[in-house]
């Protein structure tokens, strides 16, 4: 079904791959007459030639990206453009794309919500943008439909920011790796591995495209095998697949950790864009005659069979077949795995879902910029035609994923069909994928086609002793478990027929309401403030000394942006930086906001030229052991502020928060094993948060421990590869060792500027 290559690997001519290996090579010098070295060869790679498209470093090791178009939501734009207004924003040198498909149907605090969309509208005006009002697309269907382009890179600030197989390479970043491309500068990182995702057969009846995605996931996660790197979808297998199945599966890429996917192109995906209107955007794309990838996941797409990832993330997958089977093992092992992720602050079980030996669910979802799509919709109506969903406790509502595909929906019946089931049919809104929308009752256990599944992403709330769970399917499964009035049932068992209805894209809908200024900005128009919408507080720069509080310890695997700044209603407050702030951790750790504000005034006293030890007065003894070792430590030249310790935090959104509301607390570092994610490493620097690294084993601090970190700043100017810190323990200084990983000269910059706005202000 998948198979990991544990060497890199040659592909010749799109259809045969040869493992880098001392056979391997001789059989590639048989059949081509050369074996060309591993880094040539990897130029004929699909993601190389765009990557280099777009380069302008002059240096392919060291690239510096710009992207064609931009692309954000109304949980981020904001603070994106308030962020790049503070930092000298005349006009949107690219096209960048505002979309409101976060928060339209979940306002919490009056005017907040519209005040919001409206001061994107006015940006769009002003500075020459596109505008997409509430309920027409989500982000990235929009992006599909109107903003890919063969060839081309975008840019976004959300983490499923992927459109590879229409032929795009797009990334999801952190709000300041945006802002960068506002002011006209570059994306820098390292020449990315690329992997290939060889792909053979085609998908059985019943199998849909979150099936596939989630049986990858399941087989990469863990081991990292493509994390930061490119996934490259090639193999004859490919063309078994529609446009639309195959933007199913790249849309679920982020959540191996990878950087960003691209796919060969053929015919598919040319009438794609001539249904969209926009031919002269196909752009046929294919590796070259032979191809170097540092790594190979075959995939037989025949055998995979419909799948389900259980609570509480997406990697965590089994056939539903074997689920079925083993219902007792499996539901035991999610419940060891729950009590990890909740720390017990709730009890957790699903096995009061099984009745008769059957899996009882309560909600089926099929949302979003995964479940969202035509194909989706269409063979889930076919499944449920003729059933209903039952007048119990089961519920299914579905969301398609823009506009226009609902219209596509009302005019070939398929509408019609799914609410004659009981089901309900909704505008595009991504709430139910990050918790304001559909959240289930207390201990309810949801079936959703989104994208993940991390603890309460769903709405609920732990700290108020709600918990409820989402395992991930595909639309046809879960339309499946509809039609048997939620007892959890697999597509596969599905004997009818489907339909497959032509789509036909209606772009009169987006030329009636979307604003596109065309690039052309009006600075003559004013921008529409809500009184929500806050400006970022001054943030210092990074002190030659610093002092760091641990104030929150979490020996989670992972730890998800979800948990360090959690989404739903809190994200009303989005646009206003210390009220967002409140909220840090708080599912996770409520007792991190206060112990972070009670460290914050020793710096706002440093600040304010006062002394820190008196404005904290538990500074004393911390300052009393320093000056044991550097006696000429004070207020003119020491910081104070506030870290973190997790094992490895940063998997999921892409969302700048998990960062800056950290920052505005006065935070100055994270601590880790390992970042999760390159994204949310990114969001640390750019919020000139110091991304420390520390090996794995027992740690030297605890939390509510001092450290004392000598010469910080001189150790990132002049790119120390060991950084010296102690821990304050009983009157003394006992030393450990940290590292700081790769940075560019520019990140190194924006730390000890403090951040990327003090940065951009010179």
């Amino acid at each position: 079904m998948i198979e990991l290559l544990n060497t890199g690997a040659y592909l010749v001519n799109g259809i045969d791959i040869i493992p880098d290996t001392e056979e391997g090579r001789a059989e590639l010098k048989a059949r081509t007459g050369a074996v060309p070295c591993p880094a040539d060869a990897a130029k004929e790679t699909i993601a190389y030639g765009i990557l280099k498209d777009h380069n302008v470093s002059g240096n392919m090791e060291n690239l510096q990206i710009k992207f064609d178009k931009l692309t954000s939501h109304d949980i981020t734009f904001v603070g994106i453009i308030q962020t790049a207004r503070a930092s000298g924003l005349e006009k949107f040198p690219v096209p960048y794309v505002l979309t409101n498909c976060h928060n339209s149907l979940c306002a919490v605090g009056g005017t907040i919500n519209e005040d919001d969309h409206m001061f994107g509208l006015t940006c769009a005006k002003k500075y020459g943008g596109v505008y997409v009002p509430p309920h027409q697309a989500v982000i990235h269907q929009f992006a599909r439909e109107m903003l890919a382009g063969g060839g081309k890179m975008i840019l976004g600030s959300d983490s499923h920011t992927r459109y590879g197989a229409l032929g795009t390479m797009a990334m999801g970043e952190g709000g300041p790796e945006l802002v960068k491309q506002l002011l006209s500068k570059t994306y820098d990182i390292a020449m990315p591995g690329v992997i290939a995702i060889y792909m053979t057969g085609a998908p059985q009846p019943g199998v849909g495209p979150q099936d596939i995605a989630l049986a990858i996931i399941g087989a990469v996660f863990a081991n990292g095998y493509v994390k930061n790197k490119v996934m490259e979808f090639v193999g004859p297998g490919v063309s078994s697949l529609s446009a639309d199945y195959r933007i199913g599966v790249d849309v679920m890429t982020t959540e191996t950790t990878c950087l960003s996917s691209i796919w060969r192109t053929d015919e598919k995906i040319s009438e794609f864009y001539q249904i969209h209107g926009r031919s002269a955007d196909y752009k046929e794309l294919n590796p070259g005659a032979v191809a170097y990838y540092d790594g190979v996941v075959k995939v037989e797409l025949d055998k995979i069979k419909p799948m389900i990832a259980m609570p509480f993330h997406p990697s965590n997958v089994y056939t539903i077949e074997e689920l079925k089977a083993n219902l007792d093992d499996i539901l035991n092992d999610v419940e060891k795995k729950a009590a990890i992720s909740l720390d017990g602050k709730v009890p957790f079980t699903l096995k009061n879902k099984v009745h008769d030996g059957k899996l009882l669910v309560d909600q089926g979802i099929i949302a979003g910029c995964a479940g969202g799509g035509f194909e989706n919709i269409c063979d889930a109506a076919d499944i449920l035609k003729g059933h209903s969903i039952g007048d119990d406790a089961f519920t299914l509502s579905v969301y398609p994923a823009s506009t226009p595909i609902y219209m596509e929906l009302a005019r070939n019946g398929k509408l019609a069909d799914l609410l004659e089931t009981g089901a309900i049919v909704k505008t595009a809104f991504c709430g139910p994928c990050f918790g304001a929308g559909d959240t289930p009752a207390n201990n309810a256990f949801s079936i959703r086609h989104s994208t993940r599944n991390f603890p309460n992403r769903e709405g609920s709330k732990i700290q108020n002793g709600q918990i409820s769970s989402v395992a991930l399917m595909d639309a046809r499964s879960i339309a499946a478990t509809a039609a048997n009035k939620g007892f959890l049932t697999a597509a596969d068992e599905f004997t009818g027929t489907y339909t497959k209805p032509a789509y036909h894209f209606d772009k009169k809908i987006y030329e009636n309401r979307v604003f596109d200024s065309k690039g052309v900005a009006d600075l003559s128009v004013e921008i529409q403030f809500g009184p929500n919408i806050k400006d970022w507080p001054a943030m210092p720069q990074l002190a030659e000394n610093l002092i760091l509080k641990v104030v929150s310890e979490i020996h989670d695997p992972v730890t998800t942006t979800d948990e360090l700044i959690p989404s739903g209603e809190t994200s009303s407050f989005r646009s206003n930086p210390l009220g967002l702030a409140e909220f840090t951790l708080s599912r996770k750790d409520p007792a991190y906001v206060g112990r972070a504000k009670e460290v914050q005034v020793a710096e706002k006293a440093i600040q304010e030229g006062n002394c820190p030890a008196e404005a904290l007065p538990e500074l004393k003894p911390v300052f009393a052991a320093i000056h044991t070792q550097y006696p000429d430590i004070d207020k003119t030249n020491v910081g104070v502020g506030s870290t973190i310790f997790a094992v490895k935090p940063g998997d999921g959104s892409a969302r700048e928060q998990a960062a800056s509301c950290q920052k505005v607390l006065g935070g100055w570092a994270n601590i880790a094993n390992e970042y999760a994610t390159k994204r949310y490493r990114s969001n640390l620097i750019n919020w000139g948060m110091l991304p420390f690294l520390i090996p794995e084993g027992d740690l030297p601090f605890t939390n509510g421990d001092y450290i004392f970190v000598p010469e910080i700043r001189k150790a990132v100017e002049e790119k120390a590869d060991v950084i010296k810190a102690y821990v304050v323990k009983d009157g003394a200084l006992v030393p450990f060792e940290m590292t700081l990983g790769a940075l560019t000269d520019d990140e190194r910059e924006i730390i000890r500027k403090g951040c990327l706005i003090n940065y951009y202000r010179g």
